[in-house]
């Protein structure tokens, strides 16, 4: 595989016009500025942090086009594929590529969550969305408290399929990853593994080759720092960085459901000066009165300040 995404891979927001439609001026300021981030090394679009299950399938390729034109061809756009059956997140993948993807994000099927899967079903998954598209995939490791989690025989049978050269890793129990990277790891040297623990990056930053998150999207420049110190393995430095976003990171992502980050995202990037306002699309929902000036405050606190963006 010829995608890079060793460094820092942000899953950006979704930016909406107050009538909820795609604001795609907005795209283009929110993606040519993390393009112009040093470190950054791919855009993840249509994932949680990007509303891309709100989308129909004509805004789904809308976003796709209009981020890749956001970052002119520097860095590959990554298209989150979440169709619940094979075929239906196969052609969902074979749109991506039309519509301008680089790759693709692979979610477990939707109904995993709540019943599990079949032993063998999620390697049919990754097997059938890369025949049909021919686009190369990120495998992705869900939360320990779900059902769609895969076990590491699961991880190492799809990390050998043809197609797949990356993981995103959140599997949030560090006696599984404190285990099963290693194993990833010396099976395939080349599999680029991504954490994507956005609350607690300190903690799995020096195991990997970057990150996948959508704090990437708020954040890039101390994250780029983050990743560094962590492949220095300078405990100190990451220390500091870890430390000095914390109040953000709270704000972000230490809310109720981690669905709100989305929405905390949004806030940030209004106190940053890329958006004008943090629209939704419901069933999220606004965050209560007062949190964009609490995130604007942690922002300023981590010396994270309005950024020049333009169209």
């Amino acid at each position: 595989m010829t995608i890079d995404l060793r460094g820092l891979v942000p899953a950006p927001v979704t930016p909406f016009n107050r009538d909820g439609s795609v604001d795609v001026d907005a795209i283009h300021r929110l993606g040519g500025w993390l393009a112009s981030v040093e470190g950054v090394k791919g855009l993840v679009v249509l994932g949680h942090a990007g509303e891309g299950t709100f989308l129909t399938q004509d805004e789904q390729a809308l976003v796709i086009r209009e981020f890749k034109n956001a970052v002119n061809g520097e860095i590959p756009i990554i298209a989150g594929i979440t169709g619940e059956g094979n075929t239906v997140a196969a052609l969902e993948a074979k749109r991506a590529v039309e519509a301008g993807a680089s790759a693709g994000l692979v979610y477990p099927s939707h109904g995993w969550l709540r019943f599990g899967y079949q032993k063998g079903a999620p390697q049919t998954r990754y097997k059938e969305i890369y025949e049909t598209s021919g686009l190369p995939l990120i495998l992705f490791q869900y939360p320990d408290a779900t059902k769609a989690t895969y076990d590491l025989e699961t991880q190492l049978e799809i990390a050998g399929q043809e197609g797949v050269f990356a993981t995103k890793n959140g599997v949030r129990n560090m006696k599984r990853w404190d285990t099963e990277i290693p194993v990833l790891r010396a099976t395939y040297p080349d599999l680029q593994i991504l954490t994507c623990h956005d609350e607690y990056l300190l903690h799995t930053m020096f195991d990997v080759d970057g990150a996948l998150v959508g704090y990437g999207g708020l954040a890039p420049e101390p994250l780029v720092e983050l990743i560094a110190a962590g492949k220095a393995k300078d405990y100190p430095a990451a220390r500091a960085i870890h430390d000095r976003l914390l109040p953000v990171t709270k704000n972000v992502y230490h809310r109720g459901s981690h669905m709100e980050g989305t929405v905390a995202l949004k806030e940030g990037l209004v106190a940053r000066g890329i958006l004008e306002h943090a629209t939704v699309r419901p069933p999220l929902l606004p965050l209560a009165e007062g949190a964009g000036a609490e995130i604007a405050l942690a922002l300023k606190s981590a010396n994270l300040g309005s950024v020049t963006a333009t169209v």
